[in-house]
């Protein structure tokens, strides 16, 4: 490509990892479904209520004072009532190697949280307890990176950094999460593949993660660098995290030689320029970004403006609007085939999905009584619809799977 060539395609692909980019497009496709335009879901807004009711609910169990954390990782570390980070703190006192080690732990463990599938489980040693999909999959990373699983340096365990990662094969992989023939983990082979990638832009970014050897930990020192009064945007977390990871992801659309990442197609978006037709998500890196707030926080940077970012649109905050019928596939059987991540069936739902959280989080404030700023939209995930979404698959379906079948390469969901 020409150097203006090049230009306007990194310009494009700024432009698809801006959050207000992910909402307007996911906008634009809803108020196509509020016209009964949309090829694939019709949009029933009288059942809307009935879903803020069940979210707002759910909330109240799981939060009777309404103090709700923010939905990430470390929500899963704390599966079954145990403080797990609580028994690895007290090994790293300076503040700033604290946020390294969250940082790392965070890191590896939501780059490795897409779908488990229906049968895979964890039994966690010590404890006994046997858990089973994001909180099976929290556990188990949780103690290979306790363990060191992703550290080349025995003298310190707690890290993840660019050799181990690099080095890490689909059988340590498989060791550590307790897989075999009965015990299958869906994605094993992307999941290695994802760490392996993570390492080598590691590697080749020693701006954001150290020349001398490198990490993913010092993340923490270029963001702390980039708020020198010791407030951060939540939009500017994840510019860097999209920014340092853009290389991990699998090949799928490009545009020049540079990777989209959880980009996809969808026909229904019409632009007149490089854009046309891409809608963007990058649901695993502001699932990331959330999951680094708690860690940036403690270190004393204050993350603003958390509702910059949107709603994640995963398999639960998709599945409770597809439960309660807010959302109905048009096709008679489409939940009963299995799609693909970029089919335009999932590309439609996960636009609706984002689109929809933010109406539900505005009114389930309303019925609570609480404001933007004592729960954003982070929160309301968490207390919330995610949740919202397991309870409801839970009580229409044994096991508790989700309405929609994926086949997932373990680095999108």
């Amino acid at each position: 490509m020409s150097p203006p060539d090049l230009k306007r395609a990194a310009d494009a692909v700024a432009y698809l990892r801006k959050p207000e980019t992910i909402r307007a497009r996911a906008g634009r496709l809803m108020a196509l479904a509020e016209q009964g335009a949309l090829s694939q879901f019709s949009y029933h807004p009288e059942r809307l209520e009935a879903a803020v009711a069940y979210v707002a609910d759910e909330i109240r169990r799981n939060y009777p004072e309404l103090a709700v954390p923010y939905h990430s990782r470390w929500r899963h570390f704390e599966a079954g009532g145990a403080d797990r980070w609580a028994s690895l703190a007290p090994a790293v006192a300076d503040r700033a190697e604290r946020a390294r080690v969250r940082i790392d732990l965070a890191v590896t463990s939501v780059l490795l949280d897409a779908g488990a599938g229906p049968t895979w489980s964890y039994r966690e040693a010590g404890s006994a307890r046997v858990f089973a999909r994001s909180e099976g999959l929290a556990v188990a990373s949780f103690a290979m990176f306790a363990a060191g699983g992703f550290s080349a340096r025995r003298d310190r365990p707690l890290r993840a950094d660019a050799v181990a990662l690099t080095r890490l094969t689909e059988a340590d992989l498989e060791r550590a999460f307790q897989v075999n023939a009965d015990n299958p983990l869906v994605g094993t082979d992307g999941r290695t593949a994802l760490m392996n990638r993570l390492g080598q832009a590691l590697s080749a970014r020693s701006d954001l993660f150290g020349a001398d050897e490198p990490r993913v930990g010092n993340l923490y020192d270029a963001l702390a660098a980039r708020a020198p009064d010791g407030r951060l945007p939540a939009a500017a977390v994840l510019a860097t995290v999209l920014d340092g990871l853009s290389t991990i992801w699998p090949g799928r659309i490009a545009l020049g030689s540079l990777n989209l990442g959880d980009v996809w197609r969808h026909p229904a978006i019409h632009t007149d320029d490089l854009t046309d037709g891409l809608m963007p998500f990058h649901k695993l890196s502001q699932w990331l970004t959330y999951s680094l707030l708690e860690p940036l926080e403690e270190a004393g940077i204050a993350v603003t403006e958390l509702d910059a970012l949107t709603g994640l649109p995963e398999y639960r905050n998709g599945g409770l609007f597809l439960d309660l019928g807010v959302l109905a596939p048009r096709e008679p059987g489409a939940l009963e085939r299995i799609h693909g991540v970029g089919d335009v069936f999932v590309v439609e739902l996960r636009a609706l999905t984002v689109a929809l959280l933010d109406r539900v989080a505005a009114q389930v404030r309303d019925m609570l009584g609480v404001t933007a700023e004592a729960l954003p939209l982070a929160s309301v995930l968490q207390g919330g619809t995610w949740s919202a979404g397991r309870r409801i698959a839970a009580e229409l379906r044994y096991g508790g799977a989700p309405p929609i079948r994926l086949d997932s390469d373990g680095t999108v969901f």
